[in-house]
């Protein structure tokens, strides 16, 4: 059950950003410290990628729990217990399909996909950048055998 009027809930589902995220922000800021240079919603490449390091060809996307339904086996049922519970089903589903489509589209075309979800971003940041300068790590690595 909604503990919010139709207008309050409009008015927090209206507010709620798309890019420039408090969860991009942080990994964009822990990322600049560390010296790694990148662009910001390259609309060049699928999905607009939230973070993107040309130089590795790496897009990083930060998706928050709710709308990209993080454990859906149980966000689902919960879900179809509240109001307008068809929309969200549809809306989230429809938002895991896509992340999968985009993720298949940027391989194809050689890039590395990295998604983080949003409180891991917040609540561990450094982890985050383990994950991506690890990635990176593997790639100058793959690429030395390469040229070998």
């Amino acid at each position: 059950m909604d503990r919010l009027t139709k207008e309050q809930r409009h008015r927090n589902m209206k507010n709620i950003k798309n890019k420039d995220t408090g969860i991009e922000v942080t990994l964009r800021k822990a990322l600049w410290s560390k010296g790694y240079r990148y662009r910001k919603n390259d609309k060049k490449l699928p999905g607009k990628p939230d973070i993107v390091l040309s130089k590795y060809k790496i897009a990083i996307f930060c998706d928050s729990e709710f709308f990209h339904g993080k454990d859906w086996e149980v966000l689902k049922p919960q879900l179809e217990k509240g109001k307008n519970a068809e929309f969200w089903i549809k809306k989230i589903s429809g938002n895991q399909q896509r992340d999968e489509e985009v993720n298949k589209q940027l391989q194809y075309l050689g890039w590395t996909v990295i998604r983080f979800w949003g409180k891991d971003i917040m609540k561990r940041t450094d982890e985050c950048i383990q994950v991506i300068e690890e990635t990176i790590f593997d790639m100058m690595l793959d690429a030395d055998d390469y040229c070998e």
